[in-house]
């Protein structure tokens, strides 16, 4: 198919730059592209027949990963063992 078309996976490295320059970078392009990201995601890992809880247990490790980030600084000047 077209380069546009293609998936980054799929581009070859010296096709790179002509494909970038063929990607959409407005509002509304990076909305599309992480719709088409979502939604693949939950194709992959979601909506498999076979399946089982590894994709929605992979999204929620994320999250707990992301949060305890976030947080990483307010919880490292916690002291759980307080010197008596």
């Amino acid at each position: 198919g077209p380069l546009w078309e293609r998936p980054l996976m799929e581009v070859r490295l010296g096709e790179l730059h002509t494909w970038i320059s063929t990607c959409n970078f407005s509002p509304q392009g990076l909305l599309a592209a992480v719709q088409r990201a979502w939604s693949s995601y939950c194709a992959k890992y979601i909506h498999v027949k076979q399946g089982g809880p590894a994709g929605i247990s992979m999204l929620l490790a994320g999250y707990c990963l992301l949060s305890y980030g976030w947080n990483y600084q307010h919880l490292s000047k916690i002291s759980y063992f307080r010197s008596s």
